[in-house]
């Protein structure tokens, strides 16, 4: 609850920078537009499981309010895949669990840079459901224990099989980029962002095996805006 109280002043943050920044009358823009890219990640357990990076698939809708004075505020809505790749070294197994959420950014805008070609900066809290998830692996995850070769001492084996208990995740996100703008109504933008969540997948409780299990995520996109006015 600490976690979502300070995702909700970061929000409200947001909106008040946003507020006053309005009050100074220069000129909006609004814009709308699409993104599609790929993600990076990873689900950071306690006590730790040895992984390496998932790779998945993110894609999504903006909108967009800007000032003249380098400053804007940027909300999404994105279907996002995280989650985590197993890493049994030499041994022949494999296994990867993805989860795909409906992830809502909500951003600050900072950009800089001519009328043609900009830098920019987002960075907010962002919350996020899961509305699906899926596990491959080329092993009974529900029979470990009768598998020869299985690496299964000196490792935690309980997150192979075991339920997801929240659905509701909520984090941070920041992220840079450039902007290519053309026929002033028309831009193109490459960004690349980072997710570090505060929110469990997996139950957290004492009798639970794992006290953390929060998602993170490298994401590039490619995107387009259209500016409305």
């Amino acid at each position: 609850m600490k976690a979502l109280k300070i995702l909700l002043v970061a929000a409200c943050m947001v909106f008040i920078q946003h507020t006053v920044s309005a009050q100074a009358h220069y000129d909006s823009r609004i814009g709308i537009g699409a993104k599609a890219g790929m993600t990076l990640s990873r689900t950071a357990f306690t006590p730790s499981v040895p992984q390496s990076f998932l790779p998945g698939y993110m894609a999504g809708v903006s909108f967009r309010y800007s000032e003249e004075k380098n400053f804007g505020l940027l909300i999404e809505v994105n279907m996002e895949q995280r989650g985590w790749k197993e890493n049994f070294e030499e041994a022949p197994f494999q296994y990867e669990r993805k989860f795909t959420y409906i992830q809502v950014p909500i951003l600050t805008h900072i950009f800089f840079g001519s009328t043609k070609v900009r830098g920019f900066f987002n960075a907010g809290p962002e919350i996020g459901y899961m509305i699906g998830e899926s596990l491959s692996s080329n092993f009974d995850v529900n029979n470990i224990k009768n598998i020869e070769g299985f690496p299964i001492y000196n490792r935690n084996t309980e997150q192979l099989a075991l339920p997801v208990k929240n659905k509701i995740d909520y984090g941070i996100s920041a992220g840079a980029g450039i902007e290519l703008i053309a026929k002033r109504k028309n831009s193109f933008m490459l960004e690349g962002r980072f997710y570090y969540g505060l929110g469990n997948a997996f139950g957290s409780r004492k009798k639970d095996p794992f006290s953390a299990s929060t998602g993170m995520s490298i994401m590039i996109s490619l995107g387009y805006m259209y500016r409305l006015k």
